[in-house]
């Protein structure tokens, strides 16, 4: 069996299974450069297991999924496309891969993201450490000129500091994070009716009801893309007031204090009298860079997306049901 020195002491290891498992929703534009991704992973293939999951998408991602399998096959890959049409849910799709895995460690990405070749190879080490049970890689934007997704960038809008520094729990993001399968037969699955903030939920049940730890890995490296529209900006921001509303009834979490109509204004009004001339100077000197001007009026942009989806969410019933394997079903017990 392979080996892999841990990363706590010069004793080898044996080398984990991993599964890793996408979802999928209308991928056509992300997947192949995803796959090429997955491809080029470093980590032993006789150990690596990669599940990639059809959420119904309407656009051309089977056919794709179809090839990649060929491709995978070509090259000595285990990569195998499946099927979740029930429910409209990532949460529900990767529920379906982890039935289907046979891997010690269930590792979790999203189509839209670019895996780095040593990314499962920097992660999983992690897990040698007999008290970790939960490893949350780093996330980091894909290059961009456009303008909004600098500003999402300058924001750390995707980073896992901020969710490692969750004030109730830390928790990492489903877009990089790797899990122990075992753990998952004791708290059960991800709850396949939420929309949102299944990956914070996961977590906490984790470290709620098990001693397992949850470590961050900075050099198991995810690039993720940064909105490049105001309507996609806000779109992403009401899912995370969204987010915030059912863990605040899943879990008792604070919602996030509102701005009030004073505040907005103090903020607009100090941003035209002292930001806005303080970042032109520097652009004019060809120093600065224009997303220096619109910083203010971007965050309080951000700002009232959150507070509406926190207004406007309300947790259904069946979000709350989460999903358990069944005897006989993986996962492992790593």
């Amino acid at each position: 069996m392979p080996l892999v020195k841990s990363h706590y002491g010069a004793i080898p290891q044996p080398v984990p299974a991993v599964s890793v498992v996408v979802p999928i929703y209308n991928g056509e534009e992300d997947l192949p450069d995803l796959v090429a991704c997955l491809l080029a992973q470093t980590y032993p293939a006789e150990r690596l297991e990669y599940w990639l999951v059809d959420n119904g998408s309407r656009d051309r991602t089977s056919k794709l999924l179809q090839m990649a399998e060929i491709a995978a096959r070509d090259r000595g890959i285990r990569l195998r496309p499946l099927t979740c049409g029930a429910i409209q849910s990532s949460y529900a799709a990767r529920n379906v891969g982890i039935r289907a895995a046979g891997g010690d460690v269930l590792v979790f990405t999203d189509v839209d993201c670019r895996p780095s070749p040593d990314w499962l190879s920097n992660l999983v080490p992690s897990l040698t450490d007999p008290a970790v049970g939960l490893v949350a890689g780093a996330i980091q934007a894909l290059p961009s000129r456009h303008w909004l997704a600098r500003y999402g960038d300058r924001q750390g809008t995707l980073s896992q500091h901020h969710t490692l520094a969750h004030p109730f729990l830390p928790y990492g993001q489903t877009a990089n994070l790797a899990v122990r399968a075992k753990i998952l037969r004791q708290v059960g699955l991800f709850r396949p009716q939420l929309t949102t903030g299944g990956d914070a939920d996961l977590c906490w049940r984790i470290q709620q009801a098990t001693p397992w730890r949850l470590v961050a890995a900075p050099d198991a490296v995810v690039y993720h893309r940064h909105r490049q529209s105001l309507p996609d900006l806000w779109r992403q921001w009401y899912r995370y007031g969204c987010s915030n509303r059912y863990l605040h009834e899943l879990h008792g979490v604070a919602l996030m204090r509102s701005l009030t109509v004073r505040e907005i204004g103090y903020r607009l009004l100090r941003w035209a009298l002292k930001d806005l001339p303080q970042a032109t100077v520097p652009l004019v000197q060809g120093q600065g860079t224009a997303i220096e001007l619109a910083i203010a009026p971007l965050d309080l942009w951000c700002a009232q997306a959150r507070t509406q989806g926190q207004q406007q969410a309300h947790l259904p019933e069946a979000a709350c049901l989460i999903e358990y394997l069944e005897a006989g079903e993986s996962p492992c017990a790593f």
